[in-house]
């Protein structure tokens, strides 16, 4: 569900190019745990991002992010379900264009085409989704206290909402040790080393919304249509850079609020299948700008 709101901050940093790592390339590997419900989640995820500078200041994003989902459940919890949701997929393209306004602001536009399913059959055009972002991108650098904001639209046809979302994005560096960022799907406070190491805590809204295709029977005649997950974490991480622009991340810490659910064709929420917090691990490689 909030893989769009992810991109959209990476997509707007990346044509700035600041030194703190917008994305070219990422792989990640996620892990939460079996947790009270015997209930356990892993991702892996592959990030590209192409920016292609046109006329004089505007800027040309290509890029696309692929995550593929493991998803264990007792067997006991509903029939049929284990077998539906052991391994799902959300595949994104993302085309967006930057706009120079003037010397302070630039305009930015985002469509991105996704499909998100378990592909057990062939294609399914439930699984395909549009989703589009507007916004206005203003970035200090070259002053004591740099910062960086971003206030936008977001529509996510995925959402359970049907209109479009406000995206709010505020990070400022206000020691040369110390920055912190304000926003959604992220919050956090970080602290750099003079050698290329940082520590940061982050508050991070994650989650998904995915077709599944061979509909889910549950045991009250009810059919599910697809499956959705919301994690609210809390973590601690360490970020350690061998290049200027190549680094390697190992984050961990723990979900506040847990909920995955099957719905059905509306959009209800009809069966829980994880409401327990539980421990989260993530690491990977980026490549920046």
């Amino acid at each position: 569900m909030f893989r769009g709101w992810n991109f959209i901050v990476l997509f707007f940093v990346l044509t700035i190019g600041l030194s703190q790592t917008p994305d070219v390339f990422r792989a990640e590997y996620m892990v939460m745990p079996k947790n009270d419900l015997d209930v356990k989640t892993s991702r892996i995820k592959l990030v590209v991002n192409v920016p292609i500078k046109i006329f004089k200041d505007d800027i040309l994003v290509i890029g696309g992010e692929y995550n593929q989902y493991d998803y264990e459940i007792p067997s006991t919890l509903t029939e049929g379900a284990q077998e539906a949701l052991a391994k799902f997929y959300v595949v994104d393209f993302n085309l967006g264009y930057v706009y120079k306004w003037n010397e302070e602001w630039r305009l930015i536009g985002l469509v991105t085409p996704r499909w998100a399913s378990n592909f057990t059959d062939e294609f399914d055009e439930r699984a395909f989704k549009i989703n589009a972002t507007v916004g206005i991108f203003q970035d200090k650098k070259n002053i004591e206290k740099p910062f960086r904001l971003v206030l936008g639209l977001s529509y996510n046809s995925s959402s359970p909402i049907r209109v479009p979302l406000p995206v709010i994005y505020y990070e400022k560096r206000f020691h040369k040790n110390w920055s912190y960022t304000l926003g959604v799907p992220k919050t956090g406070l970080k602290y750099i080393t003079k050698k290329d190491h940082f520590f940061q805590t982050e508050l991070i809204l994650d989650g998904y919304y995915v077709n599944i295709q061979n509909d889910i029977l549950l045991a009250d005649n009810s059919t599910s249509t697809d499956v959705s997950s919301t994690s609210f974490l809390i973590t601690l991480g360490y970020q350690y850079k061998f290049t200027k622009d190549v680094s390697f991340y190992l984050m961990g810490g723990h979900s506040i609020i847990q909920n995955g659910s099957l719905r059905d064709t509306d959009r209800n929420s009809i069966f829980t299948l994880n409401n327990k917090p539980g421990l989260y691990f993530r690491t990977g490689v980026r490549i920046g700008i």
